[in-house]
């Protein structure tokens, strides 16, 4: 909100813009949006404030980060928001369980904003949607890729945005650093595997790495749009959309995040998906390929995940050169070493 990467929001969405996104996946303006962006807190906390109000914002150690102008207060529809936004009620689904955690009232305002949180971690690769605008300009990219990951990028993955490569002008990669699931591989680890892999194998001025500082929902169709519309603040002309993209368990379809794009007109969107097939590592094709390319059998196929490499990798098993460089294998393997020896 501070920085505009959830633009055209100015703060915390009222009764209209929550009810309207739940429903149509739009703003009470008709504008697009797919999942609320709201502040919930107790009841009790809900009865100390009016509208009119001006709140104080803090952090965990008190310190004020901001101030919400209040507007209003309304009681959410917590089972209505797991069913339209997650397309389950079903507790053991992440982002339906947030959203059951989170207390009873919703405080709505535009917020004003002072400080950022911290301790802010990459600060390095922090920069505001109007930085990314910028240096994409100073690189000459008319066209720009967004891709959003919250695992270390594998041959499958850079298979895609060599692909995408060849039809625009540059990559923002832009990794998810927020909170995700407790056994997806840790931020600071995944970052040195971003770094190395763009040093190594990708050409210089071709890419730009930088930070998502949002947690993950796991919303799968949703969040796919969710995740397209903040690459557009970003200055995204193009985003990847993938297998499964933004998916857990088997709540979604393969392919239902890349569906949900034909629902909306392409000058709305303002954004262009571009949709992949699975990747896999063909055996007689001797590189990556899909089902649109590859004419051989499954059983000439390594299909590579994000879990499956986790999975070997839990195993103090090396995984081939087929799921992931040499050089990113040894970061992954170096880390999974150190949390078994604690």
């Amino acid at each position: 909100l501070a920085v505009g990467a959830y633009s055209p929001l100015r703060g915390f969405m009222g009764r209209k813009d929550y009810a309207a996104v739940l429903r149509k996946s739009r703003l009470s303006n008709g504008l697009l949006w797919s999942i609320p962006v709201v502040l919930s807190v107790s009841e009790d906390e809900a009865k100390k404030h009016r509208s009119g109000d001006d709140v104080a914002l803090l952090d965990e150690t008190g310190r004020a980060l901001g101030i919400l102008a209040l507007t209003e207060t309304f009681s959410p529809s917590k089972e209505e928001e797991a069913r339209f936004v997650y397309g389950t009620t079903d507790e053991k689904h992440p982002g339906v369980a947030a959203v059951y955690g989170r207390g009873n009232v919703n405080l709505a305002g535009e917020v004003e904003v002072f400080d950022l949180p911290g301790p802010r971690e990459f600060v390095a690769y922090r920069i505001t949607p109007s930085e990314s605008r910028r240096r994409f300009a100073e690189l000459g990219w008319r066209t720009v890729v967004g891709f959003q990951t919250r695992n270390p990028v594998h041959r499958a993955h850079e298979h895609i945005l060599r692909c995408a490569l060849e039809v625009v002008d540059g990559l923002f990669l832009h990794p998810l650093v927020g909170a995700t699931k407790e056994d997806d591989v840790p931020a600071a680890v995944r970052m040195r595997c971003y770094e190395t892999l763009l040093k190594n194998y990708f050409p210089a001025g071709r890419t730009l790495l930088a930070v998502n500082p949002a947690n993950m929902h796991y919303a799968g169709p949703r969040e796919a749009l969710f995740h397209a519309l903040v690459r557009k603040n970003y200055g995204c002309t193009h985003f990847i959309v993938g297998r499964d993209h933004a998916g857990v368990g088997n709540y979604y379809g393969p392919y239902d995040a890349q569906k949900i794009f034909s629902n909306f007109a392409p000058d709305e969107l303002d954004i262009t998906p571009l949709f992949f097939d699975n990747a896999f590592w063909c055996r007689r094709c001797a590189g990556m390929s899909s089902e649109k390319t590859c004419p051989h059998a499954p059983e000439d196929r390594l299909f590579l995940s994000g879990s499956r490499l986790r999975e070997m990798l839990q195993r103090g098993e090396r995984p081939p050169a087929e799921f992931s460089r040499p050089e990113v294998i040894d970061i992954l393997l170096e880390s999974f070493s150190k949390q078994t020896r604690s």
